[in-house]
């Protein structure tokens, strides 16, 4: 669940490619792989940044529709030629990389639901194909109703051996209850021929939510290869013994961040999520193995090679958000093939990729069991990495309360004095309970950038606490109209069906409007993964758009995207809701260059060559959870001549 800027963001401040040059590296592991967003371009460094001027801009003709949950996401793809977009309608549209004018566009025919959102497309390359052929290089694309569609890359035609007419329908385990409970949320993974599909399961809707399997096509054919349940079904699992009551009847703990590949190895490795539904789980006792686990199968029959669990039996929606990183990580002077996994929490696991091996110990703490519900039976402990930084604070408590005067700070003491609140893991409750981090983190689906040469992995994270209380149910709640949630009172309130509770989720602010946590609100932080320790944290985006007179106060904005590192020793980022694209010194985290957008760049940018001139490109059409600007551009920059 992606959530705090929804309700933070509604009153807030009422008071006061990775992409190198044509060729991309395979995904085989290092620091080329595409999961680190790193380039080795340096023709934009720290010396010539600051002679950015806007090269081109494209608009995709997309505008929101009222109750629509949008946002603009794309990574952008450069591919046979083409610089591929995915739109917020999962339209792929094929720009001159150079110039930015539209070459083709490929419209997958989809009704529209109300969740619109693309994070980018997949390739795949038939090696048994002659050069030229059609489709000997394809894109991968999951549409909105389920369907798996191959097309060739240079001319968005349908390839005719993929499936039927160049698509597949991927099927769902039952019928679904509402429109976009469940779809293919992230890129699908090709692992060397085999295309591997998670989903979206819409949280906090009913306990028997469709199940978070992962799906396996043949890249060539689109023939069905394997599938992977998360939540197992079968008695002979060992992960069963995770379960006390068995898993009938429990859905979700699905894939809905991108996946990371070591064709190498031939291992996918899938960042699952929390078990139906995300805050309660007094019907499924045990630490629901492989629920909130980072989990390696093989590419070619589904097995299971290696699992880590990062929360026992997820009560507090801490989804793995992120897509793995795939790096040489610094062990004992010598460079091990690893892979980090960013949490919502502010944790980073490391493990050796191949064996699954902890690189950074792992120890488990005992947790607190304070305020939970009668029926919920809680994990005593949760494991902790020993060694790595954390990225953001772990817990709140009215000492922790702030505001801009000695009222508002006041004001929210007290408001926290009558929660439920105490280090992380501290349980959902009726009373309601201050979760710091957030469900909706701490880091999220755009993960880190890593540099290899430095050694530093820079990550962006939201810092606002939010409130989840669980309201007992009267009898008649289950029945009536399907929805995703009910927006009352500044807060929301989602269904649950088939659990006693409904969850209501807010933030907590002063009466002025403004969070009740200390600035920054959100934060870029550079960690050295060598040394193990964090070299610099800034602030992440002013509240210029808020404050009066235009202010640049940096307070830090919650946001989303992901950063691109390069060699040229410089962070490009978005992210932020002052609608500012921005690039920080890799040294210092000191702000180089920026540039207004015309909404908010909530995605991840890109880099490449075209012609001897380096470009670096981000879509900007903000995000409506987060009450942003929204927009359809993309924007491309490059060195003035």
């Amino acid at each position: 669940m992606n959530f705090p800027g929804k309700i933070v963001l509604a009153r807030l401040f009422a008071a006061c490619l990775l992409l190198v040059p044509a060729t991309l590296h395979a995904a085989g592991g290092g620091p080329q792989d595409p999961s680190a967003k790193y380039s080795p371009l340096t023709q934009i460094n720290r010396d010539t940044v600051t002679e950015l001027e806007l090269a081109w801009e494209y608009h995709t003709g997309e505008q929101m529709r009222e109750g629509d949950f949008a946002s603009f996401q794309d990574r952008p793809t450069l591919i046979e030629g083409n610089l591929v977009i995915c739109s917020m309608d999962r339209r792929l549209i094929a720009l001159d990389p150079a110039t930015g004018e539209e070459r083709w566009v490929y419209d997958h025919k989809a009704e529209q639901v109300f969740y619109r959102k693309c994070r980018g497309v997949s390739h795949w390359v038939d090696k048994t194909a002659a050069e030229g052929t059609h489709c000997r290089t394809r894109l991968i694309l999951g549409t909105p109703d389920n369907r798996l569609v191959a097309i060739d890359a240079k001319d968005g035609k349908p390839c005719s051996e993929f499936g039927e007419n160049g698509e597949v329908q991927v099927p769902t385990s039952k019928p679904l209850a509402q429109p976009a409970e469940l779809m293919i949320s992230a890129n699908p993974a090709i692992v060397n021929d085999v295309i591997v599909v998670g989903s979206y399961v819409a949280d906090n809707q009913r306990v028997n939510s469709p199940s978070g399997r992962v799906m396996a096509y043949h890249a060539r054919t689109g023939e069905f290869m394997w599938q992977f349940d998360p939540i197992p079904r079968d008695p002979a699992d060992p992960a069963m013994e995770t379960w006390e009551n068995g898993t009938e009847g429990i859905g979700a703990a699905n894939v809905w961040a991108d996946m990371a590949v070591d064709n190498d190895l031939d291992l996918v490795y899938l960042p699952t999520s929390s078990a139906s539904v995300d805050f309660f789980g007094g019907d499924r006792p045990g630490d629901n193995d492989y629920s909130t686990s980072i989990v390696a199968v093989r590419g070619a029959t589904g097995e299971v090679v290696w699992h880590h669990q990062l929360v026992h039996h997820n009560v507090f929606d801490y989804d793995l958000p992120a897509q793995p990183m795939l790096i040489d990580f610094p062990v004992d002077g010598k460079l091990v093939p690893a892979l980090v996994q960013h949490t919502k929490m502010g944790l980073i696991f490391v493990f050796n990729r191949a064996t699954g091996e902890p690189l950074v110990p792992i120890i488990e703490r005992p947790v607190p069991q304070t305020g939970k519900v009668a029926e919920e039976v809680l994990s005593p402990t949760q494991p902790f990495p020993e060694g790595m930084p954390v990225l953001m604070p772990q817990g709140f408590s009215p000492d922790d309360a702030w505001g801009f005067t000695f009222i508002d700070r006041w004001n929210c003491e007290g408001k926290i004095e009558e929660l439920n609140y105490g280090p992380i893991y501290t349980p959902p409750s009726e009373k309601g309970t201050v979760f710091s981090p957030a469900n909706g983190g701490g880091p999220n689906w755009g993960s880190g950038g890593y540099d290899p040469d430095s050694k530093i992995m820079v990550v962006p994270s939201n810092r606002v606490p939010l409130i989840v209380k669980l309201v007992r149910k009267e009898g008649t709640e289950d029945s009536g109209t399907e929805h995703q949630s009910i927006e009352t009172r500044g807060s929301m309130l989602f269904p649950n069906k088939g659990a006693p509770y409904q969850a209501e989720v807010s933030a907590p602010l002063s009466n002025f409007g403004a969070p009740c946590s200390e600035p920054p609100w959100a934060a870029l932080t550079a960690v050295d993964m060598e040394k193990r320790e964090i070299v610099w944290e800034v602030p992440l985006g002013d509240i210029r758009k808020f404050a009066p007179f235009g202010m640049e106060i940096e307070l830090g904005t919650p946001g989303a995207g992901g950063p691109l590192v390069t060699a040229g020793g410089l962070v490009f980022i978005g992210y932020t809701l002052d609608d500012v694209f921005r690039a920080f010194d890799l040294k210092t985290g000191e702000v180089l260059w920026e540039t207004d957008l015309p909404a908010a760049g909530t995605a991840v940018p890109v880099t490449y060559e075209v012609k001897g001139e380096q470009y670096v490109v981000i879509p900007a059409g903000g995000h409506s959870m987060y009450q942003s600007t929204m927009g359809d551009a993309v924007m491309a920059y490059k060195l003035k001549r």
